[in-house]
């Protein structure tokens, strides 16, 4: 593929921080698999906490945690 058409380096940079995000996803899991049931109530208070800061009540209303 020709790797200087306009658009190709925005695609890559998209997919990297995809992927990205995805391990950080692969690797919460594996933590939070060793969890306990009071550690995982206090994550997920503090996950919940932190997406109605990031997104808002309104977004957060429609998520169930």
């Amino acid at each position: 593929t020709d790797q200087t058409r306009w658009g190709i380096e925005q695609v890559q940079v998209k997919n990297k921080a995809v992927k990205y995000q995805k391990d950080l996803v692969i690797q919460a899991t594996k933590i939070v698999e060793k969890m306990d049931e009071d550690s995982l109530c206090d994550l997920a208070l503090i996950i919940e906490a932190e997406y109605e800061r990031k997104y808002g009540k309104k977004k957060a209303d429609g998520v169930i945690l």
